[in-house]
């Protein structure tokens, strides 16, 4: 797919982590659990219309194959979730590359704006800092990192430690409070508490 003209952010690929699937939710892919009827890949797909390209990230594809997305898997396997942006920049076709949690049901196109407002020429990468913690898989890459983020993943490095090797831009907690005063763009779902605190359940089966 070319990367699509009048959108909001052409040069720009919303690409999905989805990852393995939830041990401590009885296997279930995250990106299937359901919030207000809405499966969570279908409210984050929702934003597809607004950049030039789309792109799912997961080492098991068979429970998303209905959604005929373009999807990989990680080239280096077993490298967990920096091996998942890994994948995402390896196969973007555009400049640039946001990336969303599958387990993130909340993620706004507000707080992705704020994060693709901050790129600049001389900026890698740009993420949150929220509650005293990086926020790296809501975040925006440059897709030329692609070669220099494979050689430092024989070091399995954290996606914190790979951020201090690039030229990243953190914002603080106050530049997303601004547009999500709750930090709602930053949930994300991993347990049975979780679910039940925010509302998500589990697909039917």
């Amino acid at each position: 797919m070319d990367p699509r003209h009048g959108t909001e952010f052409p040069d720009v690929t919303l690409a999905i982590i989805a990852g393995g699937q939830g041990r401590r939710l009885s296997g279930v892919p995250k990106g299937l659990l359901q919030v207000e009827g809405r499966t969570v890949l279908a409210r984050q797909l929702a934003l597809s219309p607004h950049f030039g390209d789309v792109l799912l990230v997961a080492n098991a594809p068979a429970p998303y194959a209905g959604h005929a997305l373009r999807t990989v898997a990680d080239p280096v396997p077993d490298k967990g979730a920096p091996g998942g942006v890994h994948a995402a920049l390896t196969a973007s076709r555009t400049r640039w590359v946001v990336t969303v949690a599958c387990d993130m049901p909340f993620v706004s196109l507000e707080s992705l704006r704020v994060l693709l407002d901050a790129r600049g020429e001389d900026v890698d990468a740009v993420c949150f800092e929220a509650e005293g913690r990086m926020e790296p898989l809501l975040a925006v890459y440059r897709a030329e990192l692609a070669p220099h983020w494979r050689a430092l993943l024989a070091e399995d490095p954290s996606l914190r430690l790979l951020l201090s090797r690039f030229r990243s831009r953190v914002l603080p907690e106050s530049a997303l409070r601004a547009v999500d005063p709750t930090l709602r763009s930053l949930v994300n779902v991993n347990t049975p508490e979780d679910l039940a605190r925010h509302g998500v359940s589990l697909p039917p089966r």
